[in-house]
This record gives structure tokens, C-alpha cells and sequence, in this order.
């Protein structure tokens, strides 16, 4: 079950479409009881966005028509975790983004107290991002997939297969992947009958149809694996790492390639996820940090092969 902050989120993100949810459709979608869903709609009145509710066989819960939203509240944290993202932002290879992230991160900076303001300066300083080398896609496109697959409603649009002419296509989407440098789809393709992945810079004129549609299971672990298969690309690494250092040394090197958790002053457990073991291996080298290995064993051996080469150049003849 997602953690309470990340569900209420899913439950506005629900109730923003203005559309009348029952309570037991609310409660599966968000995969808790009606008691909970009950209290986490009592947290987004308390925050201050007007849920509305009736009770009876037609009862259910709806966003007030024509509400004026509160601005979002966020402890330190996730203020400074949305600057540096917002940052990050420039460098998506969505067209148009970089000037509308700029803007943006300038309008978080501005209202963010003191301390916090040094600390997103500090960290965009001394943190390097990669800017985006695969093509670029349309943020109207982008944002226009994106609601479909959130409101599970079937979508129409031209594509341009590789070496092929444009056609028609209505599918079920599922979910957006950034992977390679690429944007892609995740959708099943109704004219084919079968699973789907659509690059978003081959993708034109998306249109949501208005027809809603039951989720179909995934033939897959995930969409990335889909999209994995569909690619022919080498399914990636999960290295888990437990690192001997603070968190700030490590998100100063590793930066956006990583998912940190602290563990103490000076501990944190990294995770990467890459098709390639170099890169996490020298990623760790940079650090200049003891750490210690939790998984995969591919890793561990990848990492003692290098170590053997090194020592070996220590004993080689000058």
C-alpha cells in the first residue's frame, strides 16, 4: 500500500477530474478500505480543498465545481526536493521546458525562506545534470498522454514506425516511461490486439476519445520491462549499496542517478538502476567512501574483477 502522503496525492489527483467517485471506486483505486479513504479525505478538507460528499446509493465524493484550490503546502523537504527537480526539469528533452523551468524554479526560489534558499543553492551548485541527447517531444503531447493514461480513457493518434508510413491508432494507454534519453508509451493498440510501445517523438496529434476503458493486466513486471522487451535493450541492474558516507557527499557525486536513503550522520543506502555495471562501478569510485555491497551478486563480481585489474596495474612494471 503507497504511504499516506503519496495516496492523498493519488486521491486529489482522482477528484480533480470533477467527475462523481463512489466511495467503494475510490477505495479500490487507491487500494485501502472505505474507513481509510474516509480519513484521507478528511486530511484534504483539513488542508483545505473543498471535498464534497453524499451518502445513499448514489452517494460519493466529488471536488466542489468552480473551487478555488489552495496554493500546496510542503515541509522543508519536499520544497527543496521540488527546486532541484524543477531544475533537473531543464534537461528532459521536452520541448519548450527548459525556458518554462526556469521560470518556475525561479518562482519557488523566491517564496522559500532563507535557509531553505541556501540549501537549494548549495545543492544545484555543487550537482552536474546530464542534459537530455535523445529527441525532443512536444509538452502538448506529452501532458496529453499523460492525463489519458491517469484518467484510463482510450487515445487516438498518428505514428511513425521506423522506416514506415504514419498510421492511425486507438489504443488503451498505460503508463509514460522516460528511458534512454526517450520518451515512450505503454498502451495495448486495439487494431492489433497486443501490447504496444510508442515513442513520443514518433507520436502526433494525440486525442482522448472519451471512452473509458478497465485496465487490462500487463503482460510484463512493469512498463519499463515492456518497453525493455519491445526495444531489444539488456534489461538493467538494481545495485543496492550501502555507503559509509553522509548523504550530501553522495547525492553531491551520484546526483539524479540515484535514490538515496539516509541511514544515520553517516550512512546511506544508494540504489542505481543501469543496463551497464561500469557506471555504477565508477560512480562508487568517484565517491572516495568505504561501502558495501547488497546486491545483485553480478555486481560484486563485476567490482572484484576491476579490483583485480587495479592491482594488478600497481605490480606492473614501470
Amino acid at each position: 500500500m503507497a504511504n499516506t502522503s503519496s495516496r492523498t496525492l493519488r486521491l486529489l489527483s482522482l477528484l480533480q477530474t470533477h467527475r462523481h467517485w463512489s466511495g467503494g471506486e475510490l477505495a479500490d483505486r487507491l487500494g485501502v478500505s472505505e474507513r481509510t479513504l474516509r480519513r484521507d479525505v478528511e486530511r484534504l478538507r483539513e488542508l483545505g480543498y473543498p471535498v464534497g460528499a453524499a451518502r445513499g446509493t448514489d452517494g460519493g465524493y466529488q471536488l466542489a465545481p468552480g473551487a478555488v484550490l489552495p496554493p500546496l503546502l510542503l515541509d522543508d523537504e519536499e520544497a527543496v526536493a521540488l527546486a532541484v527537480g524543477v531544475g533537473d526539469a531543464a534537461q528532459s528533452g521536452i520541448a519548450g521546458m527548459e525556458e518554462a523551468s526556469l521560470r518556475a524554479l525561479t518562482k519557488v526560489v523566491r517564496v522559500l525562506p532563507p535557509r531553505l534558499r541556501a540549501r537549494v543553492d548549495a545543492l544545484r551548485a555543487t550537482t552536474l545534470s546530464v542534459a537530455a541527447s535523445g529527441p525532443i517531444v512536444a509538452a502538448e503531447v506529452l501532458t496529453t498522454v499523460a492525463q489519458a493514461c491517469r484518467d484510463e480513457e482510450r487515445l487516438r493518434f498518428a505514428y511513425t514506425g521506423r522506416g514506415a508510413a504514419p498510421t492511425e491508432r486507438e489504443v488503451e494507454p498505460h503508463r509514460v516511461v522516460a528511458l534512454g534519453g526517450r520518451w515512450y508509451l505503454v498502451a495495448y493498440d486495439l487494431g492489433r490486439h497486443d501490447w504496444r510501445s510508442f515513442r513520443l517523438d514518433r507520436l502526433t496529434g494525440p486525442a482522448a476519445t472519451g471512452a473509458r476503458f478497465r485496465p487490462r493486466a500487463l503482460p510484463a513486471e512493469d512498463a519499463v520491462a515492456l518497453v525493455h522487451a519491445a526495444s531489444g535493450a539488456p534489461a538493467p541492474y538494481t545495485v543496492e549499496v550501502l555507503v559509509r558516507a553522509p548523504l550530501a557527499r553522495v547525492r553531491q557525486v551520484v546526483g539524479q542517478w540515484g535514490a538515496i536513503e539516509p541511514l544515520g550522520e553517516d550512512a546511506c543506502r544508494l540504489t542505481m538502476t543501469s543496463t551497464s555495471l561500469d557506471w555504477p562501478t565508477q560512480a562508487l569510485g568517484n565517491l572516495g567512501a568505504e561501502f558495501e555491497i547488497l546486491g545483485p551478486p553480478e555486481f560484486a563480481a563485476h567490482v572484484q574483477e576491476w579490483g583485480t585489474r587495479f592491482l594488478r596495474a600497481t605490480n606492473a612494471p614501470t
